[in-house]
């Protein structure tokens, strides 16, 4: 049995691609007897609440219908590792972990993998309240987000621009990053990201080394520049090279612990959490994934 856990607003309000997925899965599993069952989220972390009442009631193989968001929260709803799967049908506006675990983007293919490969051991970021899949940050990252959730269209372009509008805006924040290995060191950035996929806003490489089979944590901050660079940092960015500027840090670790010396917002996958500790691990060995 495959559940399938949808978004219907993923991707956009209309729905389009949703539909368009949910089409293609019914017509294609129809056709090979095998049994599934479709469940909707109808509000905000509902598919949490959906993922761990089905791995309750003996789910195996939970697939995901959505985008990052959705399935962030499926990951934080999930429990019996050892028993149960995690597969994902790409539909969000950005899909950027489907492209760490290349995990393709058109739905057909992206069912192929489900019905023909094995899952396979996919690393996840653990943190003391929440977990987290592909990038957990705070800083300007969490600006553009709010930025992003009052406009109008929720597009690749909207993302981009709200980036640019933050870049000239957004002040620099202070913190202190200790890791397991004895670490310690303070800084003044624009972000502080911890990385398990390589982007993110669908599409910019923030971290293009960072990749979910390594069992590492890809830490990431940029130090204070002056304004005018920042239009040669964007280009960076946008070209995926950002760790090549001299002001770029980047180091891995297997746990981290990060303390702002002001209140702060976390953004975990896209979702905004108020001054949750910052303590960051990886974990390997663990969640079973198709890709």
């Amino acid at each position: 049995m495959l559940d399938f856990i949808v978004n219907p607003l993923a991707g956009g309000k209309s729905g389009k691609k949703i539909k368009r997925a949910v089409s293609l899965i019914t017509e294609t599993l129809k056709n090979r007897n095998i049994d599934f069952n479709f469940h909707y989220t109808e509000y905000p972390k509902h598919a949490v609440t959906l993922a761990a009442e089905l791995i309750k009631a003996g789910a195996t193989d939970i697939i995901v219908v959505g985008g990052d968001g959705t399935l962030h929260e499926v990951l934080n709803g999930f429990s019996d590792f050892d028993r149960v799967s995690l597969g994902l049908i790409p539909c969000g506006t950005g899909n950027d972990f489907a492209s760490a675990a290349g995990i393709p983007e058109d739905p057909e293919k992206a069912l192929d993998i489900i019905l023909t490969r094995k899952p396979q051991f996919t690393d996840f970021m653990q943190m003391p309240s929440v977990r987290g899949m592909n990038i957990i940050g705070m800083g300007i990252d969490v600006d553009v987000l709010r930025r992003y959730e009052k406009a109008k269209r929720k597009t690749k372009l909207t993302y981009t621009l709200c980036l640019i509008k933050s870049l000239f805006k957004f002040d620099y924040i202070d913190f202190e990053v200790e890791t397991s290995d004895g670490k310690n060191e303070k800084y003044r950035s624009i972000i502080a990201a911890v990385a398990n996929g390589h982007r993110y806003g669908g599409g910019i490489e923030i971290c293009p080394p960072a990749k979910p089979t390594d069992g590492k944590l890809d830490f990431v901050a940029m130090r204070e520049m002056k304004k005018l660079k920042l239009i040669g940092a964007f280009m960076k960015l946008k070209k995926g090279k950002v760790l090549t500027l001299p002001q770029a840090v980047h180091f891995n670790a297997t746990e981290l612990k990060i303390t702002p010396k002001s209140d702060y917002t976390v953004n975990v996958d896209g979702q905004l959490y108020e001054n949750i500790p910052f303590e960051v691990k990886i974990v390997t060995d663990v969640l079973r994934m198709y890709r």
